[in-house]
């Protein structure tokens, strides 16, 4: 059966997001700002959950109505059969996001939503599922414009981006899923040469190497579609095992990372080392200036230090022009992407970019600089 889902995603990765998506078996797409809507069978929304690098959430669309107040919220949410999908002995959390609303409260109406889904279970049963805002066993969200309120179930849980082993984080890590997008826009693909020299803790080390090893991002997790009534057991445990039988045993990759703080090695190795790949990854402590680049070509990834991470603007304008001096002197045949929301990055570095490309890192406007280190053509 047909139904109507909605994959969120960082804003500007909407089109690798419906890549993903088409991958997974879906059609009729739309993409809209910060996500795709879509319509799918089941099984294309497991895989879509277990395979895809770029989405956040993938929501199940069960009701959509016009509204004029909080009262027909309600309503709307009263005749939606939970029952049907979910038990009362499970808990639940309600999400809304509102966008030119005229309502004044989004918790009020979270409020109301709440209120329904449990009227509906004691009106049906007798009993009513408690709220669990930390670890529920089902997400209701409910998403309301000028003048219609739609609701959905999650199919995911935990984002999609927890792709469930990263432990050790430093500060101002990117999320795993615009890590990946970062990865396709550069267009690396295994076999390539790839280096981020200011690793952090791995994040895009990790997933490369994911990819290089054919480890489907979602393969080590669990979902919330699992705990659906409707879930199909068996076409789930034939996709993870495809997935599974797909992997490639953990080798060298020519995957490279390195860090001036051992701090990020180690929790870089220990993140590696939990989720299988330490063997693909070759690890280092080193300064970015002082490195070498471990190949003739290739492609470099960072997410260097900016005003978010750093509050000593002088700090950054004195190490911005090293850091391109050093890819110029270290670098010659290689694509770098540094991605930075301070737009002063390539005036500072005296690199020309071939291509800025619009992102967001969660609420922060950030812009992916694309550099082609040759030799004497890149001086601003």
């Amino acid at each position: 059966m047909v139904e109507t889902f909605f994959a969120s995603c960082p804003r500007g990765l909407e089109q690798l997001l419906a890549e993903d998506l088409v991958g997974a078996g879906a059609r009729d797409l739309k993409q809209i700002f910060g996500g795709v809507h879509f319509l799918a069978d089941w099984p294309a929304c497991y895989r879509a959950n277990l395979h895809s690098r770029i989405a956040t959430r993938i929501l199940w669309r069960v009701a959509h109505a016009p509204y004029g107040n909080e009262e027909d919220i309600y309503r709307l949410a009263l005749d939606t059969p939970w029952p049907k999908w979910f038990l009362a002995g499970q808990t639940i959390r309600v999400d809304v996001t509102a966008v030119k609303s005229p309502l004044k409260s989004v918790d009020f109406v979270t409020l109301r939503i709440k209120d329904a889904v449990c009227d509906r279970f004691r009106r049906d049963g007798g009993t009513r599922p408690s709220v669990d805002t930390r670890q529920p066993d089902v997400r209701v969200h409910g998403f309301i414009n000028g003048d219609h309120c739609t609701l959905y179930l999650d199919t995911s849980g935990a984002p999609l981006y927890q792709r469930g082993f990263r432990q050790k984080t430093v500060d101002a890590p990117l999320k795993e899923n615009l890590a990946a997008g970062i990865l396709r826009l550069s267009g690396w693909q295994p076999g390539v040469a790839l280096l981020d020299p200011m690793c952090g803790s791995g994040t895009f080390l990790i997933e490369a190497a994911q990819m290089a090893l054919r480890v489907a991002p979602g393969a080590r997790r669990e979902f919330a579609f699992q705990r659906l009534r409707h879930f199909d057991p068996a076409a789930w445990k034939r996709l993870l095992d495809a997935a599974r039988a797909g992997e490639v045993a953990a080798a060298e990759a020519g995957i490279f990372g390195s860090d001036i703080s051992p701090v990020a090695v180690r929790a870089t190795l220990a993140n590696l080392d939990r989720a299988g790949l330490l063997p693909a990854v070759r690890l280092s402590t080193g300064d970015l200036l002082d490195i070498d680049a471990p190949a003739a070509r290739g492609i470099l990834v960072s997410n260097p230090p900016y005003g978010e991470r750093v509050s000593d603007h002088d700090e950054l304008a004195e190490f911005y022009p090293l850091l391109g001096s050093a890819l110029k002197r270290h670098f010659a045949g290689w694509n770098c992407y540094l991605i930075s929301a301070d737009t002063r990055l390539p005036k500072l570095v005296r690199l020309t970019p071939s291509r800025k490309t619009p992102l967001f890192n969660g609420a922060l406007e950030c812009r992916l600089y694309e550099f082609r280190m040759v030799a004497g053509s890149n001086r601003a």
